[in-house]
């Protein structure tokens, strides 16, 4: 029986070593086809942190629109000159009560 089991895997080994560009180029093919799926699973995660990222840019861009609109209301000269005599009881001194101060 141990004789019969050195023949069988010597014919094993020497029927590979006749194949070897056959089992080189499966392994080649294997491998390829292993890149191929990483590439492909990169690519999706990549394209789907791409759109995440535009829609959180689009967001940005909408809010920074509505801050801009926020505060060209809240500086209009008429708003401000409201808020000031009315809520804030203020009122323009008298030219008599100016003081005009020089700086040297």
């Amino acid at each position: 029986m141990g004789q019969s089991s050195i023949k069988l895997s010597r014919i094993v080994l020497a029927d590979i070593w006749r194949h070897k560009w056959i089992l080189l180029m499966s392994m080649v093919v294997l491998i390829n086809a292993v890149g191929v799926v990483y590439t492909s699973h990169a690519t999706r995660k990549l394209t789907s942190q791409m759109d995440h990222l535009l829609q959180e840019r689009d967001r940005l861009d909408i809010e920074w629109r509505n801050l801009l609109l926020e505060e060209q209301s809240k500086s209009e000269h008429s708003r401000v000159t409201r808020i000031a005599t009315k809520d804030l009881k203020m009122m323009r001194p008298l030219p008599k009560e100016e003081v005009v101060i020089r700086l040297p």
